[in-house]
């Protein structure tokens, strides 16, 4: 995996590619207790196993990483398949505990085909929902 980066759009920095994401909270939940690590090791990263599973209420950490994907995915048009897997993009988090984005060798290669530099998100969830906003850019 590439390693990550914290990124903010420079003045004069193009927004390439915008994305967002909703999901209930409860859907992830249900597919956790019906699949398991079946569905962990499809879906999520190592890196963000090792965060969610360690928490209360994992399944809504969860749900705001499938959100984030989801968004990521959407910003780059492509959706998850072909071009991007569920594991070519991990939330993790920075020093102020800002959640950043890791793309694989797969996304990172894609983010530099369309000329991007970087990417964006905000998570949020409550007790029913989960949804990410993700931007692609360009410095």
């Amino acid at each position: 995996m590439s390693q990550g980066m914290c990124f903010s759009l420079p003045p004069g920095g193009t927004l390439i590619g915008i994305g967002c994401d909703l999901i209930e909270v409860e859907r992830i939940r249900g597919v956790l207790e019906r699949h398991g690590d079946r569905f962990l090791k499809r879906t999520f990263t190592d890196e963000e196993q090792a965060y969610c599973s360690q928490l209360k209420f994992p399944h809504k950490h969860y749900a705001a990483r499938w959100a984030a994907k989801e968004a990521v995915s959407k910003a780059f048009t492509t959706g998850i398949g072909s071009h991007l897997d569920w594991t070519s993009v991990s939330v993790y988090h920075g020093l102020r505990l800002e959640p950043l984005i890791r793309l694989d060798d797969k996304a990172t290669a894609l983010l530099h085909q369309i000329g991007g530099t970087g990417v964006l998100v905000s998570l949020s969830h409550t007790e029913t929902h989960a949804m990410a906003v993700a931007a692609l850019v360009r410095s």
